[in-house]
């Protein structure tokens, strides 16, 4: 029996629409930290957003996330690259799964290679914004 498809186009460009914001905020972010601009990167997370690194305390509002990734910067965390591997999305939510690789430079001067996985939560508010950020090493932990 055929079966009218309207509104499958609608859900289907919905949901591609959603999947490139958040791809593209996702790479954005990246940019943002890599290129040293961490009141930029902060600023694509809602003003009571989460940001979660490991082997730290978790960290609540945009100037808190500015000051964690500054910190982490002048760590030595450099050429951080993400790689989205899923989006979920239902009504303003995404989740966003993938993996990331990053460079950290060492008190020697040696750079150590880490890797691993991230999840990020997205809202709709007008634009996309992240409220939450979570990521952890596929290594054991850095020195």
């Amino acid at each position: 029996m055929y079966r009218s498809s309207s509104g499958s186009t609608s859900t289907v460009n919905s949901w591609l629409d959603v999947q490139s914001a958040v791809r593209g905020l996702t790479q954005d972010f990246a940019t943002a930290f890599n290129t040293g601009n961490y009141d930029q990167a902060a600023a694509l997370f809602t003003s009571d957003g989460f940001l979660m690194p490991p082997q730290r305390e978790a960290v609540q509002g945009q100037k808190p996330i500015e000051l964690m990734l500054r910190k982490l910067g002048e760590a030595g965390y450099e050429n951080l690259r993400l790689e989205t591997t899923r989006v979920e999305e239902s009504g303003d939510m995404a989740v966003e799964i993938g993996r990331y690789t990053v460079a950290v430079q060492q008190a020697n001067g040696t750079t150590v290679a880490d890797r691993g996985k991230f999840v990020q939560v997205w809202r709709r508010l007008g634009i996309w914004l992240m409220t939450t950020n979570c990521w952890n090493s596929d290594l054991s932990a850095l020195k």
